[in-house]
């Protein structure tokens, strides 16, 4: 059994087809582009993201613990629930991205429960009111703000040189966008038949995702860029770069029939899966930013509108 799987095994003349070479320019040029784009904002020396949007809620009397706390119960949520995916189809489910960004997700919550836990609980109430006093200050007069007191600034606008819970947070926007529609859209409609049926547990698996990261985004202060559509890039490159590992390896079989390169459609299919990337980043961009412009108008005396949303408002 090993003897013919090896004798399946892609060899050289496979991947130099023109087929081939065509749909690996397709992810490799917007990651070669991701790449630079991130290199330029590093050198540049700009760090517009702030470690403490990742803990400080966007509703005015809603105390940071309560951020925390839900974090918590939807990182609990999401582990029972990856459990038990695992527990019914095994370790082979991590070859999808559906099962590889669910971990991710996973990783929003885990980073944003336990690296900041410490300083919520010691910082909670103060930077509470130092949040809504640096807002004003920030709106009104930004001079204001270097001559405030420097410990407010620093238990304030503690940085980190890399946020990772908020990339992480930006990259699971686009990926939970891309994994449920691409299953609710094509996958689940064109594909279901013997080898594929839904059930109640694959189908919380492609909503329950989406859910938690849409209501910690109805609570929480972080915002969510179009720059973050670069982590969004290169985090899905990197999962077929490791298909394409994998397949030159020892596996012949694509988890999704779209990743096939010896079908003749193979260069559309990537090149449409790299352009979805952007209306789906999207979607989540317009979500965000409803949420400032709805909620404020709704609640206008609870809801604390980031000074960005509110200066292109």
């Amino acid at each position: 059994m090993e003897s013919s799987q090896a004798n399946n095994v892609p060899g050289l003349d496979y991947w130099l087809k023109w087929k081939v070479l065509v749909c690996a320019l397709i992810f490799l040029l917007p990651a070669a582009v991701a790449v630079i784009l991130l290199r330029k904002r590093t050198s540049a020396g700009s760090n517009p993201l702030n470690s403490n949007d990742l803990w400080v809620p966007c509703w005015r009397n809603l105390n940071p613990k309560w951020l925390l706390f839900y974090r918590a119960i939807a990182f609990v949520s999401m582990s029972f629930l990856l459990y038990e995916v695992v527990a019914a189809f095994g370790f082979f489910v991590f070859f999808f991205y559906t099962q590889v960004q669910c971990s991710l997700l996973l990783n929003v919550h885990k980073l944003a429960t336990s690296s900041f836990y410490g300083e919520s609980k010691k910082y909670s109430k103060q930077v509470h009111q130092s949040f809504r006093t640096m807002l004003a200050l920030t709106w009104f007069d930004n001079n204001l703000v270097r001559k405030a007191n420097s410990r407010t600034i620093f238990s304030l606008y503690w940085h980190l040189e890399l946020p990772l819970p908020i990339i992480v947070y930006e990259t699971c926007g686009g990926a939970v966008m891309l994994t449920d529609i691409v299953f609710w859209g094509l996958l689940l409609p064109f594909m279901t038949g013997e080898n594929f049926q839904l059930t109640l547990l694959i189908g919380c698996m492609h909503s329950v995702n989406a859910l938690l990261l849409i209501l910690d985004s109805a609570v929480n202060s972080m915002p969510f860029p179009w720059f973050g559509l670069v982590y969004f890039v290169l985090w899905s490159v990197a999962y077929v770069v490791f298909q394409w590992v994998l397949h030159a390896c020892c596996f012949t079989w694509w988890p999704y029939p779209f990743l096939e390169l010896s079908t003749p459609w193979a260069p559309l299919w990537y090149l449409a899966l790299a352009l979805v990337h952007i209306p789906c980043y999207g979607l989540y961009v317009l979500l965000v930013k409803g949420k400032h412009a709805i909620l404020s108008r709704m609640f206008p005396c609870s809801f604390v509108r980031a000074p960005m949303e509110k200066k292109h408002a």
